[in-house]
């Protein structure tokens, strides 16, 4: 394969503007600063801070922490890059000197705050001569503008020379001065980026470390205020730069900073006037707005290989930077509430992929390598889910006409591919008959009722784990029955009753194989039926939330789900009993942490059983004891401790606050 060339162009105009963005953004004030983007990257893989990102935008900021805090906020962290790289400490980075070739202002010890809002960032500094503003928002999934805006505090008229100087992570990138436009070519992606100074006539030299721009001088009389914008694009060769220039040129900040603060405000207000009555307190109208928020920083529009927009799991982990299946299943059900267009995008993501026999890869990059996309396997088949809560919010019928045969494509493929002995029960599997894909595609990868499973062959690329899982047939279940209302809907009145038909006789066979009367659960079984694996783990809450038990058994659930010895914990409803020998809280991965999606599942199916009190106990558990979720500045984890409810694994994860989300805002 030849090598890939990234132009990078960077072209510089400047700006003057007076004026600031409008005030009375409650919403956003309130819920000012819910995560913290403050660090220093020191090398290009750094992950020690988080980064701010809007619109689908493949390329992010934060804030430099003191002591190297900088006229400039931190980065751009490149998701362009295949998983996501800092091109700079500050790319950006204003310096100011006076006449007299002295530094104006020292950034280092004037900085008096740093605020970040779900619309922009913004950083002020001071000192005895200036006051020194900055702000960050996005104009597009391409574009975000910085504003610096410069007031006189003398009594004097002063003259400032504005100049920047930036040094770069990454050795494999060639910088080149072309028409006052700085590009860089990168071997590694395909993106092509734009940075510009309006109305400049910018002095560029490239150095060893990067590059050097000397700007127009500034003269303010007291008391006077100019601000320079810049532009940072980051584009792919798919879109058009020559209209992104157009639109860029057209802009005005203030007036896109405000339209962003009002798009926000409105979006958070719809959302918070959803919430269940239980969540009146305003410290979850200021948890809805970091949920958001921490959707909003994964969320990518299309580029190259993945055709629509979706959301990454976590963008700060690295091998996170792409979609996988059930994720994006999960992600659509919560993107609902409050961008349909994004949910119905993030299905069509992976069903772009979809194979002619039906199946859906585990996961797809941008770039499309074969490689590295994971055909190996499949994951849970919670999709019709996710169209239906689409179609409960939006109410359009194109798009169940669109996925419906999609949907029984994939559907039917399960029973064609994953169900051995061919008695109308699945197993987890996977296409290239190893174990170890067929553990994931259950997305439990090290679960303990997998530590003795082998592996069977069903067919070519069809292989099968020798057990069949009450989970996995739960999925099936309640695809039935959203398969048979997407059927009325579209008035397909036989295939709607044969849905129903084979619900029923599904219904059946999960109550009588995979339960078990004398410890109240249910279990995955062997292959033949016959004996139950009796591993008490979070796979039975799948049951009560697909509607497939009889209230008896839930009675009986419910008892277990409330036992503090058994799944009742500090933070509850963890994906092994605590009382299992195998139980690993931290450290565990699927063998005893909290991960959110179970977690609601069971608290979801409680209330679809009527224990209402009882989910609603679990749920402020759920909420207030992992660590950190109503605090500022903490970010949302990919798991939690059960026992402590210290934060596990990635930072800033979709699935997380997805589960979270809807715990907030949905009914049964």
């Amino acid at each position: 394969m030849g090598k890939r060339h990234t132009l990078f162009i960077l072209s510089f105009f400047f700006i003057l503007q007076s004026g600031s963005a409008q005030k009375g953004f409650p919403i956003l004030e309130s819920a000012k600063n819910s995560l913290n983007y403050k660090g220093n990257p020191t090398n290009a893989t750094d992950r020690n801070s988080l980064a701010f990102s809007d619109k689908g935008a493949w390329f992010a900021f934060g804030f430099l922490d003191t002591p190297n805090t900088q006229a400039g906020f931190s980065g751009p962290f490149l998701m362009t890059e295949q998983n996501g790289v800092w091109l700079s400490p500050s790319f950006v980075s204003l310096q100011l000197t006076d006449e007299n070739k002295n530094e104006a202002i020292n950034w280092k010890n004037t900085l008096v705050n740093q605020n970040s809002y779900n619309s922009h960032l913004e950083q002020q500094f001071q000192n005895e001569k200036v006051n020194v503003k900055q702000q960050l928002v996005y104009l597009s999934g391409h574009s975000a503008l910085q504003k610096t805006s410069i007031t006189n505090k003398t009594g004097k008229t002063i003259t400032l020379y504005p100049s920047y100087n930036a040094s770069l992570f990454l050795n494999d990138l060639k910088l080149s001065d072309e028409n006052k436009t700085l590009k860089i070519v990168s071997s590694k992606s395909k993106a092509i980026g734009y940075i510009q100074f309006l109305n400049s006539n910018p002095a560029i030299e490239i150095t060893k470390e990067g590059y050097k721009a000397q700007t127009e001088k500034l003269t303010l009389k007291p008391n006077e205020t100019k601000d320079i914008v810049v532009s940072q694009t980051f584009i792919f060769p798919q879109y058009s730069w020559q209209k992104e220039k157009e639109t860029i040129a057209k802009t005005t900040f203030n007036t896109l900073l405000n339209s962003t603060q009002k798009e926000k405000e409105n979006l958070l207000a719809q959302l918070i006037a959803k919430k269940k009555a239980i969540y009146k307190d305003n410290i979850y109208s200021d948890l809805i707005a970091k949920l958001e928020l921490t959707l909003q920083n994964n969320t990518r529009i299309a580029a190259e290989g993945l055709k629509h927009g979706g959301l990454f799991p976590s963008y700060n982990y690295e091998w996170f930077h792409g979609f996988w299946a059930w994720d994006s299943w999960k992600h659509a059900a919560a993107v609902a509430n409050y961008d349909a267009e994004l949910a119905k995008n993030q299905m069509r993501a992976l069903f772009d992929y979809q194979e002619p026999n039906g199946f859906i890869p585990d996961c797809v990059y941008r770039n499309n390598l074969i490689e590295e996309n994971n055909y190996r396997n499949t994951k849970a088949p919670l999709a019709a889910w996710a169209i239906w809560k689409i179609y409960e919010k939006t109410k359009d019928a194109a798009f169940l006409k669109e996925f419906y045969p999609k949907l029984k494509l994939y559907h039917n493929w399960w029973y064609k591919e994953r169900d051995h002995d061919q008695d109308g029960l699945c197993e987890f599997g996977s296409t290239d008959g190893t174990l170890i894909a067929g553990k994931w595609e259950s997305g439990m990868d090290n679960a303990v009722r997998f530590d003795d499973s082998k592996i069977l062959k069903n067919g070519e690329k069809a292989f099968s784990l020798d057990q069949e899982s009450v989970d996995l047939n739960s999925f099936l279940y309640a695809e039935k029955n959203y398969l048979s209302k997407m059927a009325q809907v579209l008035k397909l009145t036989k295939e709607s009753k044969d849905w129903q038909e084979e619900s029923t006789a599904l219904k059946t066979k999960i109550q009588t194989q995979f339960w078990d009367a004398s410890t109240g659960w249910f279990y995955d079984t062997t292959i033949d039926g016959k004996s139950l694996i009796k591993i008490m783990g979070c796979e039975g809450y799948l049951p009560i939330w697909a509607e497939v038990a009889t209230p008896e058994q839930t009675k009986l659930m419910k008892e277990n789900m409330l036992n503090p010895a058994i799944f009742n914990t500090f933070v509850p409803l963890p994906t092994l009993a605590a009382n299992h020998p195998k139980f690993k809280p931290e450290g565990g991965y699927w063998r005893g942490p909290i991960w959110l999606d179970q977690s609601y599942f069971g608290i979801n199916g409680l209330e679809k059983y009527g224990y209402t009190n009882e989910a609603n106990q679990l749920a402020h558990k759920l909420i207030h004891n992992a660590d950190g979720i109503l605090d500022k500045g903490t970010s949302i984890r990919e798991n939690y401790q059960p026992l402590t409810g210290k934060g596990l694994e990635a930072y800033n994860f979709s699935w997380s606050a997805a589960h979270y989300l809807m715990l907030l805002l949905e009914d049964k």
